[in-house]
């Protein structure tokens, strides 16, 4: 067959076969782009007030291991289910007392953001890894189990269009099921409300902030505790609503993906979850080729790839997204910039 009828052909049948099996993949799709979209909008509420961040990978470990270990502990004493709601608050208040450190080095220490986020996340690496191996490897128990999914009525799936993507959002634990609220609140209440006003402003223009009364300093702190606690979800979803279990570096750096989401979203909650979607299918997309390979050459095609290069597939898309969209993009004008309050003279 000529190489230029081929090739469209491919592309046609590659269309024709996402359009298929898209609709079965959406709950896995937002289960996969869960921890990246609550990492990016802890980016976006960061950066948004001046605040870089790139220890969100380190805030989600930490609090996945944090998370899974009150649930191991708590569980034979008072069942699963509170183990896990006590599990999810621990995952929660370890990401905000994270977000209290990096929010003192960046913002009263003046130090420099992008240490100060690498050495949250090289701590976080060493401390669970030693952690896990000292407490949770020796003993040979299990966690609390994993959070019992939704399920919608099979008459309500089965309606076409509407179907697929109310099982998107609601066949899911409650924090999966949460991040499209979170995502359109952030949205509101970022461009539409006298918070997020201020957030903007002491992102953008801090003196000038400061200079109508806003106070820099309590603004940040409290956008990068808020943001942190954010990404400490994400990690309370990867130990007791997604796996069920804790393996040392098991974020596998969705921590730096949430933050290319984030700069692919333009700073906002919205757009971020867009990025967070799009890389939930770039991985899903490796998962359903062996599961459901097409039919016909581009089967033949896509069965021949190595598995990974599929599995490398979102890292790949992370490269392209950073080159291609950082240099279009604008982050906020104070953006990684400390603030020295000027002293009255």
């Amino acid at each position: 067959m000529d190489f230029f009828l081929y090739v469209p052909r491919l592309i046609v049948d590659l269309v024709v076969y996402l359009f298929t099996v898209v609709p079965d993949l959406l709950p896995i799709i937002l289960s996969l782009a869960t921890p990246l979209a609550l990492g990016a909008l802890c980016g976006v509420l960061n950066e948004r007030s001046g605040v870089v961040n790139i220890g969100i990978e380190g805030i989600m470990l930490t609090s996945a291991f944090t998370g899974y270990l009150v649930g191991f502990a708590l569980h034979d004493a008072i069942g699963s289910g509170a183990a896990l709601a006590l599990g999810i608050v621990a995952a929660v208040a370890t990401g905000a007392v994270i977000g209290l450190l990096h929010a003192w080095l960046s913002v009263t220490v003046r130090t420099d953001q992008i240490i100060a986020g690498t050495i949250i996340n090289i701590a976080a690496f060493g401390v669970t890894g030693y952690l896990n191996r000292l407490i949770i490897s020796p003993s040979g128990k299990g966690g609390a189990g994993v959070i019992t999914p939704a399920a919608l009525p099979h008459g309500l799936v089965s309606v076409p269009f509407i179907g697929p993507i109310l099982a998107m959002f609601f066949n899911q634990g409650p924090i999966a099921t949460s991040v499209l609220f979170i995502v359109i609140i952030l949205q509101v209440l970022l461009f539409r409300s006298r918070w997020g006003l201020r957030t903007r402003a002491v992102g953008e223009h801090p003196k000038a902030a400061d200079t109508v009364g806003i106070n820099v300093f309590r603004q940040r702190y409290l956008n990068v505790i808020a943001g942190c606690a954010l990404a400490g979800l994400a990690g309370a979803y990867l130990t007791l609503e997604s796996t069920g279990s804790f393996q040392n570096g098991m974020t596998g750096g969705r921590g730096f993906i949430a933050l290319a989401a984030m700069i692919f979203g333009r700073w906002t909650p919205i757009g971020a979850f867009g990025g967070a979607l799009l890389f939930g299918t770039a991985t899903a997309l490796g998962v359903v080729v062996h599961v459901r390979p097409p039919s016909g050459n581009l089967g033949v095609v896509m069965q021949g790839i190595p598995s990974f290069w599929y599995a490398a597939l979102p890292y790949l898309l992370t490269i392209i997204i950073l080159a291609g969209v950082v240099g279009r993009s604008t982050p906020p004008a104070a953006d990684g910039i400390p603030y020295e309050k000027e002293g009255r003279a």
